[in-house]
């Protein structure tokens, strides 16, 4: 009896251990959906554009877009009067079901950008197998089937290419931002802040960059770049904002990493390269007679990586002055961010939130007038503090 109960329990065991098949799918009958664009037609319809992968031309391949063989990706476009109706459409065009799982970009165009992406975000949280870990772009300048039709040179599949570009140069840039569809919406419906999306554009000609030559030559016809941050109010493109004010956005957001950032000198422009190594900002209320200011404080450390005119190193009085201009030119960029979101009315940095925090009962008054009247009045005091902790070459340059 012991030993029929024995196996028993072992049997019961190993069944927990057994994978059931009731929604198997067979990966011969799936479309892997890597990317998603979506535009508005003359109609006012939504067009869809699904970036699938062709398996024959990427498996086994090597990462870069050049060499024979086929395209490692189809465009399929569809229409419809909602999102979800224009992407299920597709599958009219498709021979396997269109699988999302996968989907790690989705481009928007600036013209659907502007009307609100209310619906796209409702859509995005509520597919059972979509990732909201997926990246966000605003196409700047060409419609989203545009963007995603373009063949790239180093990553086989340009969704790919798109979501490295953005890693990489937020990193190393300082002037796009790397946000993904969860990071967003909370932003909109949690923080108090207003998102901000990077731009992605075209350089050269897009009717050529379909054509498989595009990855068959050292000069690409048509490239794809980031350009830009997109400022949103709510769910709404407002402004794009390019250079050194983008940067002073992402100095205010705590998103500058590794950036290298140019200095003039002695009348030369960009005359001194500094990389930085670490860097922290500090936003905080204060309320002084029931009006809310802010202040910000931003530490960064780096070390010199370039310098294009003659100069003694070795001198401490010298890279002392270096930092204080590395510092008006870090608080310059700032003010600049600052003084664009106030004229767009929207709150992109989240000062909202530190009044909320500093003073919950204040902030319950004035929540609801807080971008129309309160931000762009906002007293905002900007300190920066720069550090050279090393000089990276000789002390005098070649």
């Amino acid at each position: 009896m012991k030993r029929a109960f024995a196996l028993f329990i072992s049997l019961t065991a190993y069944v927990c251990l057994l994978a059931g098949c009731w929604s198997q799918r067979e990966l011969t009958d799936l479309a892997f959906v890597i990317a998603i664009g979506l535009d508005k037609t003359e109609e006012g319809e939504y067009l869809a554009s699904l970036q699938v992968v062709n398996p024959g031309n990427v498996a086994g391949a090597m990462p870069s877009g050049g060499g024979a063989g086929g395209v490692p990706v189809s465009i399929y476009t569809s229409t419809g009067d909602s999102v979800s109706e224009a992407s299920r459409k597709a599958t009219e065009k498709v021979s396997r079901l269109l699988y999302y799982a996968h989907t790690n970009l989705v481009v928007v165009s600036e013209e659907l950008a502007r009307e609100g992406l209310d619906e796209v975000f409702d859509v995005m949280e509520r597919h059972h197998q979509f990732r909201t870990t997926a990246k966000l772009v605003i196409a700047r300048g060409h419609s989203a089937k545009e963007v995603l039709s373009v063949l790239t040179p180093i990553d086989k599949i340009s969704a790919r290419q798109i979501i490295q570009m953005l890693k990489f140069s937020e990193l190393a840039w300082g002037e796009t931002s790397n946000i993904d569809i969860w990071r967003t919406v909370r932003d909109i419906a949690v923080s108090q802040r207003n998102p901000v999306m990077t731009g992605v554009a075209i350089e050269g000609d897009p009717r050529k960059g379909k054509r498989q030559e595009n990855v068959q030559s050292s000069v690409p016809d048509a490239r794809i770049k980031l350009d830009g941050l997109a400022l949103f109010k709510n769910d709404r493109l407002v402004r794009w904002v390019d250079g050194p004010t983008a940067r002073g956005m992402m100095w205010v957001l705590e998103r500058i990493q590794h950036t290298n950032l140019t200095v003039p000198w002695e009348g030369k422009k960009e005359a001194i390269g500094y990389r930085t190594t670490r860097s922290k900002t500090k936003v905080k209320a204060k309320i002084k007679n029931g009006r809310p200011s802010i202040s910000i404080h931003i530490i960064a450390e780096g070390e010199l990586s370039e310098s294009r005119i003659p100069i003694n190193l070795a001198n401490t009085s010298l890279l002392f002055r270096l930092e204080k201009e590395l510092e008006r030119s870090a608080k310059e960029d700032v003010t600049k961010a600052i003084k664009a979101a106030q004229r767009e009315k929207t709150d992109v940095f989240g000062f909202g939130a530190a009044v909320h925090r500093a003073a919950p009962r204040l902030w319950k008054k004035i929540e609801k007038e807080w971008h129309d009247r309160y931000f762009p009045e906002l007293d905002v005091t900007v300190t920066t503090d720069m550090h050279i902790r090393r000089t990276r070459m000789w002390d005098k340059p070649y």
